[in-house]
């Protein structure tokens, strides 16, 4: 870290108060520019040695922590009003919880912090109190490191220093350490921390969902110390979520939250959750609607007019008649579509770093020959012309543009209470009115816990695969 100090002439830069701090990045890494109210030219500029965002801006929070303490507004600030700061930072240091990923992450913020203070106390004009405070704040930033490293004792003393208590006396510490205030955990933070630990286990596009589910229940609770919360904080959570969400929406979001609190729990950052038996019950079925049969009709028109090497002509064919997840579509490759016991199918895999949503979704599904007017023989043409991936964008890109494609086709209201993935409803509804048995549907929806992908090259494969094929006949029939 580096900081560059550039005063205007004849200003005290101690004697004007922060300005609200602006972050940007310079080569894939983030910084952090601090400036003084009024100042139009004097800054300093912070590099955060990280190129992610959540770790940058725990790195920044803590930084700015810190300058608070030393009074940079007020230059005639007391020794004691800085020894009281002090002993908040040291507590905090000598009390906080940690994982394995936070243990990493304030390694990294203690060097920045220490850093930050050499260069403070060698370049700026402090008042002999604040260079005392910065003197002391370098030792307790030393003694944080040990503490990471289970070297608690050096930072024990210091906390019984600045209070005032002798190291020598054989007197326990009082209040005891365990019952030491220390600063509010929020769920904006125990998040982060969750999806630090999970983003090596979590595929991209689920994080994703995890990202934004938790920056909506974060928005709400906002500065609410999350090991002091109580059933009365989550309720009034669940009411406004409801405001402005539907009770499905409202759902997935508690569920989410339960998920995250749990892991709290069990790693010890919070000592008990008070979200259970919180989702509403009424209107809390699934938002997404299935297409009409009309509105499946027309998306399979639109899909015909399109010439047979247009990617999207074949996103939207296997769409409505094998109900794949969108991302299960975008990963299939040439190898992926296959005959097994003579039927034709879509194999969903994990072959070559292709990832699934579950290990239920790992599945075959058939191909019907004119369902909707599917042209099979097309298809295998279009296939056999792929290099190996059958659709090459990428995720993001992926499903916008498909998404973009249903709503331009069928007119669809911006709710996204229909989407790409309301063609599974659709093929789920047309199966439950040919009375397909519930099991079959549910291995072709990648929905059983018994999918056949287990014992796909076994002996009874190719009439599991045959059952698949007939049942998907007779739903498509259905639709004539």
């Amino acid at each position: 870290m580096s900081i560059n100090q550039r005063p205007q002439s004849g200003t005290n830069l101690l004697q004007t108060a922060l300005a609200k701090p602006y972050h940007y990045r310079r080569s894939g890494r983030y910084y952090l520019r601090l400036r003084h109210q009024g100042a139009t030219k004097g800054f300093f500029t912070l590099s955060l040695r990280t190129t992610d965002k959540a770790t940058a801006m725990t790195i920044s929070q803590e930084i700015l922590q810190t300058l608070k303490a030393f009074h940079f507004d007020n230059p005639a600030a007391t020794w004691d009003e800085l020894r009281e700061r002090l002993v908040d930072i040291a507590e905090s240091c000598l009390t906080m919880a940690h994982g394995d990923g936070s243990l990493v992450a304030y390694e990294m913020i203690h060097d920045e912090q220490r850093v930050a203070l050499r260069e403070a106390s060698a370049k700026l004009p402090l008042s002999v109190n604040q260079q005392r405070a910065v003197s002391k704040a370098l030792e307790i930033l030393e003694a944080a490191q040990e503490r990471l490293e289970g070297r608690s004792g050096k930072l024990v003393e210091i906390v019984r220093d600045l209070k005032g208590e002798s190291c020598s006396t054989p007197v326990p510490l009082s209040p005891s350490l365990s019952v030491l205030p220390s600063k509010p955990l929020t769920f904006k933070a125990i998040s982060e921390l969750y999806m630090e630990e999970r983003k090596d286990n979590i595929q991209a596009s689920t994080m994703r969902d995890v990202k934004s589910s938790c920056e909506a229940i974060g928005a709400v609770l906002g500065d609410l110390d999350m090991k002091t919360h109580t059933r009365e904080d989550m309720k009034n959570l669940r009411d406004k979520l409801l405001e402005d969400r539907k009770p499905s929406t409202v759902k997935k979001l508690l569920t989410r939250l339960s998920t995250v609190m749990d892991w709290a729990v069990n790693n010890d950052y919070i000592s008990k959750s008070f979200d259970k038996g919180l989702k509403p019950t009424k209107g809390a079925d699934s938002s997404r609607e299935a297409f009409s049969q009309d509105q499946v009709k027309a998306l399979m028109a639109h899909a015909k007019t399109l010439p047979i090497d247009a990617w999207q002509r074949w996103a939207l064919s296997l769409g409505v008649i094998a109900g794949t997840r969108i991302e299960e579509l975008r990963q299939l490759t040439k190898a992926d579509v296959k005959q097994v016991g003579g039927v034709w199918v879509i194999d969903i895999n994990r072959n070559h770093g292709k990832t699934a949503k579950t290990k239920n979704a790992l599945r075959v599904v058939p191909l019907t020959d004119e369902a909707y007017g599917f042209d099979l023989q097309a298809f295998r043409e279009f296939v056999d012309k792929a290099d190996s991936q059958l659709f090459t964008l990428g995720a993001g890109q992926f499903s916008v543009l498909l998404n973009g494609t249903l709503r331009d086709v069928l007119s669809l209201n911006a709710d996204r209470t229909q989407t790409f993935h309301s063609l599974r409803h659709s093929l789920a509804g047309a199966m439950k009115a040919a009375e397909v048995p519930r099991g079959t549907a549910e291995s072709i929806l990648g929905h059983s816990s018994g999918s056949i992908s287990y014992d796909l090259y076994g002996a009874g494969a190719s009439v599991e695969v045959g059952r698949m094929a007939e049942a998907l006949v007779k739903a498509f029939a259905l639709t004539k």
